[in-house]
């Protein structure tokens, strides 16, 4: 302590002795002893005070070669200063604590002697009035808007119009309570002088049952505990009611403690003593915390149990604890900056599920799987302003002039602006890409709810779902290298050889790699030319199969039998479509030479006919079953040729029915079917039937037993 004296003494003289001759120094005030006295109790000045004394005896042995600084040294200087402030921090309040009983009297006799000119219990009277004047505006307020609020409950919740017309009413609605509060207790106590003590006083804890009033109308808003269909966010109603609660009283007491240590500040209660008593109350918000924390129900409504919420609860657990243990740094930035990223994912998540909710389908219970434009655009919107003015609260927590920082030239202003720039570029590219993510989502679905079908939609439904899913993966390309290169350009990078380096790199690539351009190309012009699309039979070479998904290199093809092909697309030769527009199936009938053919004609008509009548048959059929007629006669039999229109795929099925069919009635008409016979016979007769056998049988003998 001796040395820290000594050294401030010592810089006052050389910055007098530097600006002006040598003469007797005034003797300061009171005031300014005191103030300096304050100042040196604080423990980041000692420690700053202490790094630099220690600094010169440190130097030599910190030192490179040839006097140079040794890398690192200013690092561990700062963190050695650092744990010493720590130290001398914890040892002032160890020392303090003895006084803080007679600390907080001396306060307490301070405020009650500023106040005898008013009086105690009229300064608990105003404060009582001034919040019954609030309520009381907040009654009238209720009481002049029962219209209002009985419209508002008969809103429709079933189409999305209603549900943000609902948000927005309620909104509007909550926003009056919290004015009409406002100005029925702060604005009326404005209205009147009050010495200055007492004004910070009054004000400070009207302020803070303002913000306990916002804190309810927010909850009710987000959580409507009691009216379900309004809930923002959904959850089960008693996780609503919990949070309900519990945030308020979070909250509540969060900023009683900020309000009551101000006010000690005004009352020129000792920083130790002062730091003792914030501790004191950190303690309690940590145990409302952590109840809150641990008995929390899940979104269900159910308690939470099982490995997996131990698990979550106890890192959320030891995180909180972290951040109520950085309190003992002697420093609130670190706490205030854990409250600020522990809040910002829960605030990021439950924007997520309230625009969910809100914006789903008209008479939809659950969001629909691929979310619409507005959904993205909120969203994403949302989540960026979140993020924004969670990092301009760290700023501000952490004392940074986020202008003035930019402003400066040195490394570290650089690599701030840049890294501030290329934040920015991330989350433009990122709200780009899930618009046009969603975009082609929308329209992915659509083309396969359109279903195989005919037409001129058919096949555009059909081609969207065979070139979107390409088009997806190379908007994603496109996008993150423009964005990581714009932001490797922000940081100060130059990306100039980056881009020069890739062309000569892909260039080496193009010649190295010909088969590969080969296949990209091929089949570029391939779904150029639209030569097949996805769930299409088509055939190449001696391989066939359904396409079933294709890269920017390969195509894969399921085959009938189960068999998956994977063709790179510069292997593919000519290709037939089995699966476009429709397909003409020729079946082919045998009849014995005796049949009438007249009859056959008639016949087969009818069962044309039935088949048309067939609900199952007859959606397939573009022009059902008829006889073209003789086809050629053969060895035993007339063959005749029948044929049928149907859509590509389905001719096989109705194939079947067709012959099925044509064999019963066939049948039922006496017509038979013409079957291979073979017929021997000799010139002879029954007379020659000896003759036959008996050569037949000199044939078969051995040849030594001959004549």
């Amino acid at each position: 302590m001796h040395r820290l004296l000594l050294l401030v003494v010592l810089l006052l003289g050389l910055g007098v002795s530097g600006a002006a001759p040598a003469q007797t120094p005034a003797q300061p005030s009171p005031e300014k002893l005191r103030s300096l006295a304050e100042l040196l109790q604080d423990p980041e000045v000692r420690g700053w005070l202490q790094a630099q004394v220690a600094a010169p005896a440190a130097a030599p042995a910190e030192s490179g070669p040839g006097g140079a600084p040794a890398m690192g040294s200013g690092m561990q200087q700062s963190m050695a200063g650092g744990i010493e402030a720590t130290r001398g921090f914890l040892r002032s309040l160890i020392a303090a604590a003895p006084t803080l009983p007679a600390d907080v009297a001396a306060a307490w006799w301070t405020l009650t002697a500023q106040l005898m000119e008013q009086g105690l219990a009229w300064t608990v009277l105003s404060l009582a009035v001034f919040i019954g004047l609030g309520f009381g505006a907040e009654q009238l307020y209720w009481r002049l808007s029962t219209r209002f609020r009985q419209r508002l409950i008969g809103t429709q919740l079933d189409t999305l119009r209603g549900r943000l017309r609902a948000v927005w009413l309620r909104t509007v609605y909550g926003l009056g309570l919290i004015f009409v509060f406002a100005l029925g207790s702060i604005g009326a106590f404005l209205l009147f002088d009050w010495p200055p003590l007492l004004q910070e006083i009054v004000l400070s804890y009207l302020l803070l049952v303002l913000i306990v009033r916002v804190t309810l109308v927010a909850g009710r808003i987000i959580l409507a505990p009691g009216a379900e269909r309004f809930r923002l966010v959904p959850m089960a109603t008693r996780t609503a009611r919990f949070w309900f609660i519990w945030s308020a009283i979070l909250v509540g007491w969060f900023f009683f403690v900020q309000f009551t240590l101000g006010v000690l500040a005004t009352l020129g209660l000792r920083r130790e003593s002062w730091y003792l008593v914030g501790l004191a109350c950190g303690v309690v918000l940590l145990g409302l915390a952590l109840t809150a924390l641990w008995r929390a129900p899940t979104f269900d409504g159910r308690e939470r149990v099982g490995h997996d919420h131990r698990i979550g609860t106890w890192l959320l657990t030891l995180y909180i604890v972290g951040i109520w243990l950085a309190l003992f740094t002697g420093s609130v930035a670190p706490f205030y900056v854990g409250i600020i990223l522990l809040l910002l994912p829960i605030a990021i998540r439950g924007t997520h599920l309230a625009v969910k909710h809100v914006l789903r389908p008209a008479g939809a219970a659950v969001a629909e799987e691929v979310p619409s434009l507005l959904a993205v655009s909120l969203e994403r919107g949302l989540r960026a302003v979140l993020v924004i003015g969670a990092a301009l609260a760290v700023a501000g927590v952490l004392g940074l002039d986020l202008g003035a920082l930019t402003s400066r030239d040195t490394l570290a202003t650089r690599l701030l602006r840049g890294a501030i720039n290329a934040a920015i570029v991330v989350l433009v590219a990122d709200f780009a890409w899930h618009l046009l993510r969603t975009w082609l989502d929308q329209r992915i679905a659509a083309a396969n709810a359109g279903g195989p079908g005919t037409g001129d939609d058919a096949r555009r439904h059909a081609r969207l779902r065979t070139l979107l899913p390409i088009l997806k993966n190379v908007l994603f390309v496109v996008l993150a290298v423009m964005a990581g290169l714009i932001a490797l350009s922000a940081l100060g990078v130059e990306i100039g050889p980056l881009i020069a380096g890739a062309g000569v790199v892909g260039l080496a690539v193009g010649f190295g790699a010909q088969t590969l351009v080969k296949d990209i190309i091929s089949g570029m012009f391939f779904l150029f030319d639209d030569a097949f699309r996805v769930g299409e039979y088509i055939e190449s070479g001696s391989i066939r199969g359904t396409v079933e998904g294709f890269s920017l290199r390969s195509l894969k093809l399921r085959h009938h039998r189960g068999a998956l092909h994977t063709i790179p697309f510069g292997s593919l030769e000519k290709i037939t479509n089995y699966s476009r527009d429709w397909v003409i199936d020729k079946m082919t009938v045998s009849v014995t030479y005796d049949t009438d053919l007249d009859k056959i004609k008639p016949i087969v008509k009818q069962v044309g006919k039935e088949l048309l009548a067939d609900p199952e048959m007859a959606p397939h059929i573009l022009e059902t079953l008829k006889m073209q007629g003789v086809e050629q006669f053969g060895d035993y039999a007339i063959q005749i040729r029948l044929k049928m229109m149907t859509k590509p795929g389905e001719q096989f099925v109705i194939r079947r029915k067709a012959l099925a069919m044509i064999k019963k009635a066939f049948e039922a008409n006496g017509i038979a079917f013409a079957v291979p016979t073979v017929t021997v016979a000799g010139g002879g007769g029954a007379a020659a039937a000896p003759a036959v056998a008996q050569h037949a049988l000199d044939r078969v003998k051995p040849a030594g037993e001959a004549g």
